[in-house]
């Protein structure tokens, strides 16, 4: 559904991604690792359509998002939804009135067919009987699964995901990740998520992508990831502090590993 092909992006003298290439399949379930500065942000972002990357491609379907700017890239962003780190929930707005906002602003649906729209979005993420509470109100759990009801808004083909389990708890962390593969194998829709959560997303992708200094250094099932015998890989899905990626390095080493993105 989206070829990445020989994508680069440098802010000033820092090269961020240097010829990243892979495609994420429709329907399936595609996560994205990598250390921290390894251009996973920057990444999505070339994908979402919110970041013009200097060289490469992003295709969707048989459209190159690198050749659309403003409102040409309106029609595309209609068919994702987009699950942000942080949740980005607007705070002077109740649970419904999140959930429906892009609805109210990028359909013609009259108002009584949003109401029932936003309690079975909500239901999906089970949150139905939360419409009437400010995000304030709600732990981080909840919030994240709120945003994902407004992801779900406009039915899209896509969803991105920036980090979705950041700051929850095992248990929740569980729960979300559950959401994700639902979504996929109930409804078929295609998510791309980027995160650190690398046992969970072993559980349930279908496609891993390792990213390391702006590049594809690996890519695979979640089998072939794990029987890989590159120590890089072998350090990133281990957690092992002793490694090549070494705290020990010499401040150019870390700069380069930690810095690049």
């Amino acid at each position: 559904m989206i070829t990445v092909t020989d994508l680069h992006k440098s802010f000033g003298k820092r090269s961020v991604l240097n010829g990243v290439s892979f495609t994420a399949e429709q329907r399936k379930i595609t996560y994205i690792f990598g250390s921290s500065g390894s251009g996973k942000s920057t990444l999505l972002k070339a994908m979402i359509g919110a970041l013009r990357p200097d060289a490469g491609s992003v295709r969707f379907h048989d459209q190159d998002l690198t050749k659309l700017s403003g409102r040409e890239l309106d029609p595309y962003r209609k068919k994702i939804g987009m699950l942000f780190q942080h949740g980005a929930l607007l705070q002077s707005l109740n649970v419904a009135e999140n959930v429906a906002l892009p609805m109210r602003e990028h359909t013609a649906l009259d108002e009584n067919i949003i109401k029932i729209m936003v309690k079975m979005k909500l239901e999906l993420v089970g949150l139905r009987d939360f419409e009437d509470l400010l995000p304030g109100q709600l732990s981080w759990g909840m919030q994240k699964r709120v945003a994902l009801a407004r992801a779900l808004a406009l039915d899209p083909e896509v969803l991105f995901f920036d980090e979705p389990t950041s700051g929850l708890d095992p248990v929740m962390t569980s729960v979300i990740t559950k959401l994700i593969s639902d979504l996929n194998r109930l409804m078929g829709i295609t998510c791309i998520a980027v995160t650190h959560a690398v046992g969970e997303a072993l559980k349930t992708a279908d496609k891993i992508i390792l990213l390391y200094r702006g590049k594809v250094l690996t890519e695979g099932t979640p089998q072939e990831i794990q029987a890989s015998t590159d120590p890089l890989v072998q350090q990133f899905i281990t957690g092992n502090p002793d490694g090549p990626l070494s705290f020990h390095a010499s401040s150019k080493d870390f700069e380069k590993d930690l810095l690049v993105g």
